[in-house]
């Protein structure tokens, strides 16, 4: 019994089956996971290491070196991606091997700091132990800023510490992190004239301030039966109490340091790091969601508990989002979820109106019970819903009801020829189950690329794979279960009165003879076909490419970079004038502002750029994604009218992988010199392209460095070494540690430096005191300084793989960066390299070039399955050739579609392209399968030809039909459109030409024409399942 005849003679079992589809699915919508884009793991960690006062390249020599050389060793490890070797800081960025998941990577991150640990002790005195980051990739989609008008940065801090000890709590937040903290420091404010006065030396003063508020163990004491613990006293209890430590002078008096010295508690001078929100300081509060969660409630919940917590907030306060995923989430999957219900509407109404309303209703419900299976086992199985899933649901609507429309077809015509269900549902499953079976199979083996791509862009679109995956299994089963229990229900049996030719109609006869033509001038359709290929082909060419589309969300980035050795406070002045012009703007709601590094990582492909002082963002949110467009030129125009000195990148959120260069010339090789200038020759190139924008490379320009000449001879007879020298300098500008102030939970570091007179005035440069050890006293600077002379250095050095490498980048003034890529990639590879030098690409081209090395080598097993799977299906290898040689057909509507559409052929329109090789191969099938059961049957051959043709036009064209038109929702996202072109267009044009193609082969590779009896062998037509069936 098949299990066609089994559902339709037991349907308790079918329909507990439907039950549990529907009910389960409802469940799974209700609990599953709900993110806006899909998770994949960033496969990377930092090391950073400090080397105050060191220059780049000694940074490089004395400590990237060494560490690249450890690290090199892990063999998890794919490459080096960048190391940055600045002043005093080495910035190292790792990518570990593909195959390394989420649940390695913790055991990778350990390997990696033992390596680190066990290199330590190489580094050069003065450098800092290295510092391993592997949480940077930590997501925070709540992100929030802190601002109050008046209120210091301290009590910002205080407020939202408060508040993230109260949101941690709250169910499905994993982490809350607060970032933008300004460092509270003590300042001494000390003349150089009266210290050289009084004779002290700053020393002196650093190591009584050192011992004096340090925590002192001074034991215990037993005193009758109690073991008392000792303390002496002298703590500070507050900043105006370090003022009464005493200082002896050369002549042995002591002085108090409030005598000698202004001592205030501030903050940091120079900041590292600073936050503002429309204008006004602020703190940013990151709010990480736990894996799994359904962002959406948690999201919720994290809201309701912030309403609480406005009582915490004083009067003047706010706490503003930035960036709510929740909400952002809840907007996409409602709008997804809108799709996916147009598409099930749209497929419905397809049906109904072509099938008529009983198998209209009956492939309907198969499609509505099929979902909520999908739906079911994507929950079970872990799969969220988000942009990609739910986009793999409304491409695979149209494919959901292939396999039923073909049973149903089939049982509707037995049944009105007068066959029972239960005959009809045994004949119409059977002669079909396997061809479906194999039909689906190659269906999901053409989009296994995807799903086995094991590149970030792969594990971003993975689930497209799965999901496919899970429906359209589940539409075989219901195709040869459900579906003949709901014929056996809603079709009504025909008599022996009612038979009819159900392929009667004038549409069918019309489409019978041009298939008929098509077969008598097999040479000529051959011809046409080839002609409309090479048309294809060419048109293809013409074809506009990319990678990821930009966001729909209504914000956009501008970075801005000021000259090397920019202070970070011009940095501020410069970005709060540019935030400020922005809000003056008719459509903008808001503008957060970071300075001195990159915002805490509040999407998953926000790309953070390494801290500088030279360096701020702003994100700039606008009412409607529409206005982004003409505000970011209104931006970047006014930036290069009045601050020709910044250099600013104006930029989208992205959706899926990429960077802000969209073409990159990197250049590698031994000597820092010769690398710039051959950057300089490929930007020079750039520049004279007019659409090219954004020209730089990221060593930027080379800074001035104050290089004091010390008399080395004259020190040594002062006793004055070149250590002092600078200690000296740094005591007189910037500061010099002098022990730490415990205030409860916070400790504050004292620094001495001069007044404020003195050290803002360079000049005063030569009269810096030094304290000589062998005079007792001070000596100026002067006396061991022959001179002063001013040099230039490379304020970054970067290397890729541990090979200097300098990158000369840009970007187009359009979207697309393939047109501008092709003009200058022949000049700038036409540079004349000197030996060891090296050019290759980055940018779009290697993300693209790595997203197809990823598919690549998983799409030769999916191809190689999907022919075998073909071959087995029909036991022969001319049924398999012929179905194989409709598939490059649709690159004739792919290119027809893209062109008149001005749409790209980017990554998710690869995708589409592969998903075509399954739509079309199944189509194909059906085709052959019933000229193949037709001739084994005895029919006609050439009759056998068209009637087959005929007779499965209906399923392809409403299969075709119904994919088509349910894509139509996704033309409408920017991520999607593209691909739903693709498949649109190119499913339309190849199942037309499918329909008389594949006939018209036939018919050529076995030899049939008009009244020839004798057909084609019996060996080579009939099919394996035909063979069965007999």
């Amino acid at each position: 019994m098949s299990i066609g005849a089994y559902s339709v003679r037991t349907p308790v079992i079918s329909w507990l089956v439907i039950v549990i589809m529907v009910a389960g699915g409802i469940f799974g919508f209700q609990k599953m996971g709900k993110l806006e884009d899909p998770a994949f793991t960033i496969k990377m960690a930092k090391i950073i290491t400090q080397y105050p006062g060191a220059s780049a390249q000694e940074v490089y020599d004395e400590v990237t070196y060494h560490l690249e050389d450890a690290i090199q060793k892990l063999p998890q490890l794919k490459r080096l991606k960048m190391s940055v070797s600045r002043p005093g800081l080495s910035d190292i960025t790792i990518e570990f091997k593909d195959e390394y998941g989420a649940d390695e990577l913790p055991n990778v991150f350990d390997e990696l700091r033992r390596k680190i640990s066990d290199v330590t002790r190489q580094l050069p005195p003065g450098a800092l132990a290295p510092v391993v980051i592997d949480d940077f990739g930590d997501v925070y989609g709540v992100y929030l800023m802190i601002t109050g008008e008046g209120y210091s940065w301290r009590d910002l801090y205080d407020v939202a510490d408060d508040i993230k000890r109260q949101l941690v709590l709250v169910e499905g937040v994993r982490k809350v992190s607060i970032d933008g903290e300004q460092q509270e420091v003590v300042y001494l404010d000390m003349s150089r004239v009266r210290l050289a006065e009084l004779g002290i030396d700053p020393a002196t003063i650093a190591g009584v301030l050192g011992s004096q508020n340090s925590v002192v163990d001074a034991g215990n004491v037993r005193v009758g039966d109690d073991y008392l613990r000792i303390k002496p006293t002298g703590e500070f209890d507050s900043v105006q109490e370090i003022g009464n430590v005493l200082i002896s002078s050369r002549n042995r008096d002591l002085v108090a340091l409030k005598d000698i010295a202004t001592i205030t508690r501030a903050y940091q001078e120079v900041p590292v790091k600073l936050y503002y929100h429309n204008g006004l300081p602020a703190l940013s509060v990151g709010i990480s969601m736990a894996k799994g969660q359904n962002v959406v409630e948690a999201g919720k919940r994290l809201q309701a508990r912030i309403d609480d917590l406005q009582t915490l907030i004083p009067v003047g306060m706010s706490l503003e989002a930035v960036y709510d995923q929740p909400a952002e989430v809840e907007e996409s999957v409602s709008g997804f979820v809108m799709s996916v219900a147009q598409a099930v509407i749209i497929v419905i109404a397809v049906l109904l109106l072509f099938m008529g309303l009983r198998s209209g209703l009956i492939i309907g419900s198969v499609l509505l019970i099929t979902v909520s299976g999908t739906l079911l086992l994507m929950y079970l199985f872990g799969i969220e819903l988000q942009r990609i899933s739910l986009g793999a649901l409304v491409i695979a609507l149209g494919m959901l009801v292939d396999n039923a429309i073909v049973v149903a077809e089939g049982m509707q015509v037995r049944m009105q020829s007068g066959m029972k269900a239960i005959e009809a549902a045994t004949e119409a499953v059977g002669k079909t189950i396997w061809a479906l079976l194999g039909g689906t199979a190659i269906g999901i083996l053409a989009f296994s690329a995807i799903g086995l791509s094991p590149d970030n862009t792969g594990e971003f679109a993975g689930s497209l794979f799965y999901v496919i995956l899970i429906s359209l299994s589940l539409s075989w089963i219901t195709a040869v279960s459900t579906t003949p229990l709901l014929c056996s229900l809603l079709l009504k049996p025909g008599g022996p009165d009612q038979v009819q030719n159900p392929y009667g109609g004038k549409l069918f006869l019309a489409y019978r003879s041009l298939v008929a033509f098509a077969v008598n001038h097999r040479w000529f359709t051959v011809a046409l076909v080839g002609g409309l290929f090479a048309l294809g082909v060419v048109g293809f060419g013409q074809v506009k490419s990319g990678f990821f589309p930009a966001s729909s969300t209504p914000l956009f980035f501008v970075d801005i970079y000021e000259p090397e050795g920019t202070d970070i406070r011009k940095t501020r002045d410069d970005t709060l004038e540019v935030s400020d012009f922005l809000r003056q703007q008719p459509g903008v709601l808001q503008t957060t502002a970071v300075i001195g590094g990159a915002h805490q990582r509040f999407t998953l492909v926000y790309d953070a750029r390494e801290p500088t002082p030279v360096y701020s963002q702003i994100i700039v949110r606008t009412e409607t994604p529409e206005q982004v467009e003409a505000l970011q030129e209104r931006v970047a125009e006014k930036l290069r009218r009045e601050t020709p000195w910044i250099d600013p990148i104006v930029k989208s959120l992205r959706i899926g992988p990429g960077r802000d260069a969209k073409i990159e010339a990197r250049f590698s090789g031994p000597d820092a010199t010769v690398l710039r200038q051959l950057s300089e020759q490929a930007e020079a190139i750039m520049r004279n392209d007019a659409e090219a924008v954004d020209i730089r490379n990221d060593w930027r320009s080379p800074v001035k460095l104050v290089t004091p000449v010390f008399n080395e001879q004259v020190g040594r007879q002062l006793g004055i070494s070149r250590e002092a020298l600078g200690d000296a300098m740094k005591s007189a500008f910037d500061g010099l540690p002098a022990g730490s102030y415990r205030d409860r939970n916070r400790v504050l570091p004292l620094r001495m430096r001069a007044t404020e007179n003195e050290r803002n005035d360079v000049n005063s440069v030569r009269d810096v005191q030094i304290w000589s050890a062998v005079l007792g006293q001070t000596v100026p600077a002067t006396a061991v300084i022959s001179g002063y002379r001013t040099d230039y250095e490379n304020a970054v050095l970067r290397s890729r793989n541990r090979i200097a490498t300098i990158i000369a980048s840009c970007n187009p003034r359009g979207e697309l960066a393939t047109p501008l890529f092709e003009r200058i990639r022949p000049q700038i590879e036409a540079i004349e390299l000197p030996p060891g030098y090296e050019l290759s690409w980055g940018g779009e081209y290697e993300d693209n070039a790595n997203a197809q090395e990823g598919l690549g080598r998983s799409l030769p097993v999916g191809i190689l399955l999907m022919i075998l799977t073909s071959i087995v299906l029909f036991g022969k290898l001319r049924q398999p050739l012929i179905i194989w040689l409709t598939v490059p057909l649709a690159i004739v509507g792919i290119s027809a579609g893209l062109l008149a559409t001005n749409g790209a052929f980017d990554f998710m329109s690869l995708l589409g392209a592969l998903s075509l090789i399954g739509l079309l191969i199944k189509n194909a099938i059906v085709l052959i399968e019933e000229i193949d059961q037709q001739i084994a049957e005895g029919n006609d051959p050439y009759e056998a030809v068209l009637d087959s043709a005929v007779s499965r036009a209906r399923p392809v064209v409403l299969a075709s039909g119904t994919t088509i038109l349910g894509l139509i929702p996704l033309l409408s996202d920017v991520f999607f459109v593209n691909m739903s072109v693709t498949i649109m267009a190119g499913l339309g044009f190849a199942s037309i030409l499918t329909l008389t193609v594949v006939p018209t082969l036939y018919a050529t590779f076995f030899n049939i024409r008009k009244d020839d009896g004798e057909g084609a062998p019996e060996s080579d037509a009939p099919s394996v399942e035909s063979s069965a069936s007999a």
